[in-house]
């Protein structure tokens, strides 16, 4: 007796669990705009006020980072398209999320140095720029391998999955900066029993449910995949 799922169930709830990643990526922007715009002054890089500088980095390491390599690795379920389309789509959003990224950590150094703070002295930190260094490393070999100068399709079978793991990878640890980051932040600010606090917790869980749900989305779409 074969107890194998058939392919089509996999697919329906594979796409089920997109639109939740979706929904939960939607979700995080907003509570991130709503705690930086109306409890932490808003954001500006180029502000006089330290404070709006710093609020450039949450939202661009989330929105900027994070969310576009959620959509980057779920690039091949939600583009319509063809495979090559679906790849250069990819690569773009990686791409977008490589100098997004780097607005968002100048933005945190630019603070450091207004506020006369010491740099990289924090698990968050450590995190967060061992994070980034990786995936600048994933997205030029995802590059070669795959666009430029192309890899022979033996060896593009044979270390595609490993690309897509370390994807995955780094989804998860660029989450865990985030995660560290705002308790970080949460203990500096010292809040207590009041709505900044519960939308900082809210906002924390709906980071951490967008990277579970693109995750199983990706794994899911794995099996499901038809190209």
């Amino acid at each position: 007796m074969d107890y194998a799922i058939p392919r089509e169930a996999l697919w329906r709830t594979s796409s089920r669990i997109t639109v939740a990643a979706h929904l939960f990526g939607i979700l995080a922007n907003i509570l991130m705009l709503i705690w930086l715009l109306h409890y932490r002054e808003g954001l500006d890089l180029d502000s006089s006020n330290p404070y709006r500088v710093f609020n450039v980095h949450p939202f661009l390491m989330f929105f900027g980072f994070i969310f576009l390599i959620g959509e980057a690795l779920m690039a091949y379920k939600t583009v319509a398209a063809a495979r090559q389309v679906q790849k250069y789509v990819h690569m773009f959003l990686n791409l977008s999320a490589l100098v997004l990224g780097i607005v968002g950590i100048h933005a945190t150094f630019k603070f450091h140095d207004k506020m006369n703070i010491l740099d990289m002295y924090s698990l968050h930190s450590w995190i967060g720029i061992g994070t980034f260094c990786l995936f600048i490393l994933q997205w030029l070999f995802g590059f070669s391998l795959f666009v430029f100068p192309k890899a022979s399709a033996v060896t593009r079978a044979r270390l595609s999955h490993w690309h897509v793991l370390g994807g995955r990878t780094l989804l998860y640890m660029a989450i865990c900066a985030a995660l560290t980051g705002l308790m970080q932040k949460f203990t500096f600010m010292q809040l207590t029993n009041n709505r900044e606090s519960y939308l900082i917790n809210f906002l924390a869980l709906a980071i951490l449910l967008f990277g579970i749900t693109v995750d199983l989305s990706v794994s899911l779409g794995r099996y499901t995949s038809h190209n």
